[in-house]
């Protein structure tokens, strides 16, 4: 990576300094399979040991410098003598919204992330400053740990200019192997992708969409393969029960692994170990000593004491083979059989045929089975006439507003409108990669999506609608619903209310004489400031130009017309700022926006010098369905009319 890039990058971003150790190890100590919590420095300082980072070995002498990032496996073997070591983490972040020359340079390479060992020409300054910043680490007070972080800069950019002059490689991390390795540790635990991309130090989207361009396949569908790996194996070299097994390879009961297992092999557990396993499968092991370890008998976590790598057992599920009478292993095997034929039946009618008669007087259950065919752009789809349990993602406020209340649902922003209404109702990841076991274990009729990758990813588990909400009129997208889900009424009495009501807040605006004035929408706000730039961008914008046919200031509105309803937005420079400031000015308002109550240029813009400026949640203007939409027009015709009063 060029020097000038990682650079910029170091200015740009937010360092938050999160450790500072020294630790002395002895040579039967060691560490084995460690992963770094954030990126770090292992400085060492006495000794020499064997040392694996991320798979690169290494032999580690006094001064030896390593860095790598979150997420990195480390084990450290003392050669003969004690092996004395700092470790510094730190953790770098970017304030949104972030510069497209930053987001550039991190595609090509993150300094953050990257891996790298060598022993600095000139150590002694080095030394001193990691010496000093432990030291006022260890103090502990406010202004000592403000110093240490001074100090660590002193150490990035003293170690920078010594890498860079000794030429010395560096090697981007792998975050695919990372995850495929943290995967095969922990598939009997619960993994989801905003876990896995905390675990490294990524975005949930981001590292999904390069671990399906490497492997082919989603990070959950990895997961879930191992486990069926797992579940063979056991079935075959066990004779362990169903809940057993199932607790072994990460699910909370037998009823979900059987079903689960039939799903992604076409046939019952129990079946498969009757056609796979061979007679005397372990003829030289007794039947008290054959076992399996299904999980590693210890793993090695960062816990905040002084050594931090101590040691954290887990339980082990060793599986014997039953010594049992044959005859009571055949009444075992015949009986789990029948209960995993059972699960893949609706639980109330486990034992009812599919041709028997539903009583007349059942209208539930006749209503349930009555279906019909919906048209949509992945073809006819056939769902329930009255839909009973929905899960959708993205559309939650327009199957809210139609008045049904989903079984399951993409993780809400927070502070969204509906927010509230959803705060009980189970959350299935984000809506671009959700958990396809979550979803499955939900038993849906039907589920709702807004995009072709979620719609590969799901159509095999219930009846699946594709929305395009992207290429749709709000309209069309509630009428579509509306058909989807029976509530074709519902849908155009939504729209005719909101349409009287956008009326109703013009009429408003008008009489207060602020319908003909410019609004800009604005966020973000460190050097640079985000303005959108168009009709479906959020933050409001499709309340405040399309709906009430508000404009934006004039270079902004020539974009807006531009645009022709694509979603668009763009970065401007402050110095220009004034330029793009309406009458009134929104800003989206998130967690960590940059406070500019004390920018000049900011508070000479006439809108925010004379209190025409209103933040708006980011949660609450982040969506564009009828519910939010609703939401949004009560809060942006209120700020204005509230403003003139």
């Amino acid at each position: 990576m060029r020097l000038d890039e990682e650079l910029i990058l170091w200015n740009q971003a937010s360092i938050k300094l999160l450790d500072i150790r020294h630790i002395s190890m002895k040579p039967e100590e060691g560490l084995s399979s460690y992963r770094l919590p954030a990126s770090g420095f292992l400085y060492a300082v006495r000794g020499s040991a064997n040392l694996q980072w991320d798979g690169m070995k290494h032999q580690v002498n006094r001064f030896h410098i390593l860095h790598g990032g979150k997420g990195c496996s480390l084990e450290i073997c003392p050669i003969e003598e004690a092996f004395d070591y700092y470790i510094i983490f730190y953790k770098a972040a970017f304030l949104l919204p972030v510069r497209q020359e930053i987001v550039s340079i991190m595609e090509r390479s993150n300094p953050f992330h990257i891996q790298y060992g060598f022993v600095p020409d000139h150590p002694a300054s080095l030394l001193h400053k990691v010496q000093l910043m432990h030291q006022e680490w260890m103090e502990q007070g406010t202004l000592k740990r403000f110093h240490a972080k001074t100090l660590f800069y002193q150490f990035v950019y003293e170690l920078l200019r010594q890498l860079h002059s000794q030429d010395i490689p560096t090697m981007q991390a792998d975050l695919v192997a990372q995850a495929r390795h943290y995967m095969q540790e922990h598939y009997a635990e619960l993994i989801t992708m905003d876990l896995l991309a905390e675990q490294l130090d990524s975005s949930p989207r981001h590292l999904s969409r390069l671990f399906k361009s490497q492997t082919g396949s989603s990070p959950i569908d990895y997961v879930i393969q191992i486990r069926m790996d797992k579940a063979k194996e056991l079935l075959l070299t066990t004779a362990a029960t169903l809940k057993e097994i199932a607790e072994s390879t990460g699910y909370p009961d037998s009823y979900y692994f059987a079903k689960m297992f039939k799903r992604y092999t076409g046939v019952a557990p129990i079946r498969y170990r009757m056609e796979h396993t061979k007679v005397d499968t372990c003829p030289n092991v007794t039947s008290s000593e054959a076992r399996y370890g299904i999980v590693k008998e210890k793993s090695l976590l960062y816990i905040d004491h002084d050594n931090h790598y101590q040691i954290r057992r887990k339980g082990s599920l060793p599986m014997y083979y039953s010594n049992k009478s044959s005859l009571a292993v055949i009444l075992m095997l015949c009986l789990t059989l029948l209960l995993s034929a059972c699960s893949t039946s609706t639980p109330g009618n486990a034992l009812q045929k599919p041709s028997d008669p539903v009583s007349v007087n059942d209208s539930n259950a006749a209503t349930q089975k009555q279906t019909k065919i919906v048209s949509t752009v992945k073809g006819d789809v056939e769902v329930p006439l009255k839909p009973q349990r929905v899960v959708v993602l993205y559309l939650l406020g327009d199957v809210l507003a139609l008045g049904v209340r989903p079984v399951g649902v993409s993780a809400v922003e927070q502070g969204a409108a509906f927010e509230k209404e959803l705060a009980n109702t189970q959350t299935l990841g984000t809506w671009f990669e959700p958990s396809l076991e979550a979803v499955l274990a939900l038993d849906p009729d039907v589920i709702i999506v807004p995009s072709e990758e979620t719609y590969d990813m799901l159509h095999q588990i219930a009846p699946t609608v594709y929305i395009p909400y992207e290429k749709m009129s709000v309209d069309d997208r509630l009428k579509k619903l509306g058909e989807v889900l029976s509530k074709e009424g519902e849908a155009q009495a939504l729209l005719a209310s909101f349409r009287v009501k956008v009326e109703q807040s013009k009429q408003k605006l008008q009489n207060a004489g602020i319908l003909d004035k410019t609004v800009s929408i604005m966020e973000g706000g460190k050097g640079k400031m985000g303005v959108i730039t168009s009709k479906n961008f959020g933050r409001g914008s499709q309340v405040i130009y399309e709906y009430l046919g508000m404009k934006g200031p004039k270079i902004i509105q020539q974009e807006i017309e531009k645009s022709n309803d694509k979603a668009s937005g763009k970065n401007v420079s402050f110095e220009v700022l004034a330029d793009y400031a309406g009458d009134y000015v929104f800003r989206s308002a998130y967690q960590g926006m940059v406070d500019l109550s004390d920018n000049p240029i900011w508070n000479s813009i006439p809108a925010v010098k004379e209190g025409r400026l209103f933040e708006i949640n980011f949660g609450l203007s982040y969506y564009n369905d009828i519910y939010s939409l609703d939401k949004q027009l009560d809060f942006i015709v209120g700020s204005l009319l509230a403003n003139v009063k």
